[in-house]
């Protein structure tokens, strides 16, 4: 798996372990799988969040990984112009590559390891299209793209993009050199990640060796999920089964328990190492109505944002 990987964990900053005395591990709530769907111009992902309510996720509203899947030359599919409104995108490019444009002035693209997290805001058109060179050759890709919900004071807000490398992202390991932990937004056990949110979140990619146990601190004012993105786990005091395209949603408590499986699954990489997400933010409580690309309040503003699009007041499609 491409994404900033490290051969020796030991050398990067451990993260704060848990004092046992005071620290409650959080209990597994429920584990769901992902469903199968198809996105875009024709890719296949897995739903991460089909088997949870919008309340069970906020701030979070939607979880989507791609791949791992091995593209043919011009066999690599994206996602052609489309629009949003009220909330954000956060795309993390795993394995391969993506190019991004958008009606406000971001894109660029965006590789292994890197992430792009747009605020739609007020509204904004958009397109993630394979490179020239990845749809010609093919290859290789892997990713999520989560949507992160907006209050209704920022519903409104300007649209932004945030390009963040694979350089900037925080690197840390567990308290005993198990884990390697991407930090890409918020904070986990002390580590802070580069990205600049408006809803209080934290996102967290993880690979664990195998048999390896990872306790991670989490903000007990957050809620928490564990996405698996490729191998098997258990979780929590009750080591419930986490295998791959699974979300374990999380109770209350301060912090996280995980343990790699002895033994894991063949996967296309051929690595031994569990790999998940660790998702969470602060809720908003607010009432979401979701229709296709608008994420609002009420079903009178998503009315407003479909007459907004057609009126061509979320912006224009680049000429070049």
């Amino acid at each position: 798996m491409p994404a900033i990987n490290i051969d020796d964990t030991l050398v990067l900053p451990r993260m704060s372990e848990p004092d046992p005395a005071v620290s409650r591990e959080r209990p597994v709530a429920k584990i769901t799988p992902g469903r199968r769907g198809v996105e875009g111009a024709g890719f296949p992902v897995y739903r991460g969040f089909a088997g949870l309510t919008f309340a069970d996720i906020d701030p979070f509203l939607m979880l989507d990984q791609l791949g791992p899947v091995l593209n043919g030359p011009l066999e690599t599919q994206g996602a052609p112009w489309h629009p949003h409104r009220g909330f954000e995108t956060v795309t993390y490019v795993i394995d391969g590559e993506v190019a991004h444009h958008d009606s406000h002035g971001g894109g660029g693209v965006i590789g292994s390891g890197d992430t792009q997290w747009m605020t739609a805001g007020a509204g904004v058109l958009h397109d993630e299209m394979p490179t020239e060179r990845i749809w010609k050759e093919g290859g290789w890709q892997h990713g999520i793209q989560l949507w992160v919900n907006l209050p209704s004071a920022l519903k409104f807000s300007p649209p932004r993009y945030q390009p963040l490398l694979a350089t900037e992202l925080e690197l840390a390991t567990s308290h005993d050199g198990g884990a390697l932990v991407r930090v890409i937004a918020g904070e986990a056990g002390g580590i802070k990640g580069p990205g600049s949110t408006h809803t209080p979140i934290s996102i967290v990619h993880v690979s664990l060796a195998p048999g390896a146990q990872a306790r991670i601190p989490w903000n007990s004012n957050f809620n928490s999920m564990i996405y698996m993105l490729t191998g098997t786990a258990t979780v929590g005091a009750e080591r419930r089964v986490l295998p791959a395209h699974h979300v374990a949603l999380l109770g209350a408590g301060d912090h996280i328990a995980i343990q790699a499986d002895d033994i894991q699954p063949t996967n296309p990489w051929d690595t031994e190492k569990a790999e998940f997400l660790l998702l969470g933010g602060q809720p908003i409580g607010e009432p979401v109505v979701q229709y296709g690309p608008f994420v609002m309040n009420t079903e009178a503003e998503i009315r407003q944002a479909f007459e907004d699009y057609q009126a061509g007041r979320l912006g224009t499609i680049p000429t070049n």
